[in-house]
Formats: C-alpha cells, sequence, structure tokens
C-alpha cells in the first residue's frame, strides 16, 4: 500500500455491488447462466458466511485481479438461509424495504438475449413486450431482484437477429434510490469525485435518473449516444423521484437493517490511507472508519454504504470485518 498522503479520484473503480441471496447455488447457476463468471470466493466458517465475486471476464472488462477492475457483482450468504423457510431476501422494491432498486446488464442482442432467458424458464418483472418503453427488460433473479436488461444497440438493429453471445454482455450499472438529487449528485461527485455520465429526466412520470461512474476502458465513446452508455461497466444509477425530498419524515432503506437485501458499493481507491483522509477532510459520515484491516465504509447522503478499500488488500481479514457488518 501506498504510503504518500495523495490520492487521485481519477484512479478510483466502483469495484463491486453486494446482494444477499437465500440460496447461493441458485444464485449462481442462474448469474452464470447470465454469462457471467465465478472469479473469487472466499469463506469464512468461524462467521458462517460466504462471499462470492461474479464477472463477465471478456477482454473488455477483465483486469489482472479481481480487486483491480469495475463489474464485480458480490453475492453474501449467510449459512442456514437456504434452509429457512421463512426467510425472505428483501430485493428492496417494496417497502419497507424500498430504496435500492436494480442491477443493470448490457448485452449484445436484447431480443435474442431476452428471449435466451425467457426459454431458460426464468421469470421477468417486465418483458420488452410489456407497456411503453420497448427498448429495456427486467428479468427477476431467485431472489426476486430485479435485473435490468439494456441493449448495446437500437432495438431496430437487433429485431431480426436470433442469436446472442453472453461473453459480449457487460454489468452496466446499479441502482439506488435517493432522498434529494442535488445533495446526492454533490456528494458522489465532489466527495466520492465521480462524473456524471447520463442524466434522464422523465418529467410527464415524475423521476430523473442519474448515472455516474469513474473512467472505464471498456466503454467504447464510438458507439455514440444511448449505446456509448451501454458499453460502460461499473456505473451507479442515482434515481430521483420528485418531492421526497421536500418530506422532512421521507426515507429509504439502505438493506442494512431488517428486512435485509441490498449491502453496498465497494469503490476501490490508489492510496486507501490519503482516500480516506480526503473523505475526511470533506466531512463525510462514517459506517465505519479505516482501520489495520484496510477497509472503510463511508456513509451517502441516504445511508447507503460505501466501501472503501485498495485494490489486492481485499483479504480475508478485511473481509472478515465486513462480513460482522452484514450478518
Amino acid at each position: 500500500m501506498a504510503t504518500d498522503m495523495a490520492t487521485n479520484p481519477a484512479k478510483y473503480k466502483i469495484n463491486h455491488s453486494m446482494l444477499r441471496v437465500k440460496d447461493p447455488k441458485a444464485s449462481l447457476k442462474y448469474y452464470e447462466f447470465l454469462g457471467m463468471k465465478k472469479i473469487h470466493e472466499m469463506s469464512i466458517p468461524e462467521l458462517q458466511f460466504d462471499l462470492y465475486f461474479l464477472a463477465y471476464d471478456s477482454p473488455r472488462s477483465a483486469s489482472s485481479h479481481w480487486s483491480d477492475r469495475q463489474g464485480v457483482l458480490q453475492l453474501g450468504h449467510m449459512h442456514g438461509w437456504e434452509n429457512d423457510d421463512n426467510f425472505k431476501i428483501s430485493n428492496g422494491n417494496s417497502d419497507p424495504g424500498k430504496g435500492f432498486g436494480h442491477v443493470c446488464i448490457s448485452v449484445d442482442n436484447i431480443q435474442a438475449a431476452c428471449q435466451r432467458i425467457e426459454d431458460a424458464g426464468y421469470p421477468f418483472k417486465k418483458k420488452l413486450s410489456d407497456g411503453r418503453m420497448r427498448n429495456i427488460a427486467f428479468a427477476l433473479d431467485p431472489d426476486d431482484y430485479w435485473v435490468e436488461i439494456i441493449g448495446q444497440t437500437s432495438v431496430e438493429e437487433t429485431e431480426d437477429v436470433t442469436e446472442t453471445d453472453p461473453r459480449a454482455y457487460l454489468f452496466n450499472h446499479t441502482m439506488i434510490r435517493v432522498k434529494n438529487q442535488m445533495a446526492s449528485l454533490k456528494f458522489y461527485q465532489e466527495t466520492m469525485g465521480m462524473t456524471l455520465v447520463r442524466t434522464i429526466e422523465m418529467t410527464s412520470s415524475g423521476f430523473n435518473l442519474y448515472f455516474l461512474g469513474y473512467p472505464s476502458e471498456s466503454a467504447n465513446p464510438a458507439a455514440g449516444g444511448d449505446y456509448s452508455f451501454a458499453s460502460h461497466e461499473g456505473l451507479l444509477e442515482l434515481t430521483w423521484n420528485y418531492g421526497t425530498e421536500k418530506d422532512p419524515d421521507f426515507s429509504y432503506h439502505n438493506g442494512n437493517t431488517d428486512p435485509q437485501g441490498f449491502g453496498h458499493i465497494c469503490v476501490s481507491v490508489d492510496d486507501v490511507d490519503a482516500a480516506c483522509a480526503r473523505f475526511e477532510g470533506k466531512g463525510v459520515r462514517w459506517q465505519k472508519r479505516l482501520t489495520k484491516d484496510g477497509a472503510a465504509f463511508v456513509l451517502d447522503p441516504d445511508n447507503y454504504w460505501i466501501e472503501v478499500s485498495f485494490p489486492f488488500f481485499l483479504l480475508s481479514y478485511a473481509f472478515r470485518f465486513e462480513v460482522k457488518m452484514l450478518k
């Protein structure tokens, strides 16, 4: 780990998003069907907790080490959840656990990709043919988490294509709802050092979408327009519903108290000591300050957890502390 106190947010990455799962066998089978590969696994027997890391492992997304890349999905499982008929994961899309929204993958040919998922017997929250938005779909994973499907090219271009290659897919973004868009945009841009990549204003429906992230080598600016956006990995989508910022009693659920589901996003940084000193100087609130285990957790304006870690330092003792917080 570097010892100087210089840090450059342009070198940060959104490394992973963490979801708790009830049955890891079912979840691993599902995400591997979507084309992800299990790139790392960690078992912590004394805490009865396992962590699985999945990602798309194509030349567009992979790097030399799983901790030093974007677009990783972390699945967390407590031993015994799969045998408890009364235990249910909260997918974040209904009260009292509303907050987290979905994860999103971008695919080469969206009609063929959705047909492949349907042919495998997996359910959808929204098919391409449902509603007015015919360019997105939402599949459901074994815990009813929503998985958004978007195309890397227009639906018109892929309308007659019947083949899809999961090796071309990307883990595009993770969506969370925010109460006050101005507070959240300021936090993620000025404090966390992210760049606003795209804004979608849905004024007739009463909400806006903001997509933020760090520079990505996997992105393809030559794709142009909406489809340049779809070539990114490791983005964060903020959904703001108009008026929530005016209600002093309104809040979103961060997923880490009952009902549990979503856990956190993780930002890997160039120097964890310097980055945490920078965050401290900007007045962040901490869920966990940096200690010798090498990981810290910042709280965003809606109390979502943001893990801060150094690539190659995401070792067992850091995760042991993380798991104690997530149980």
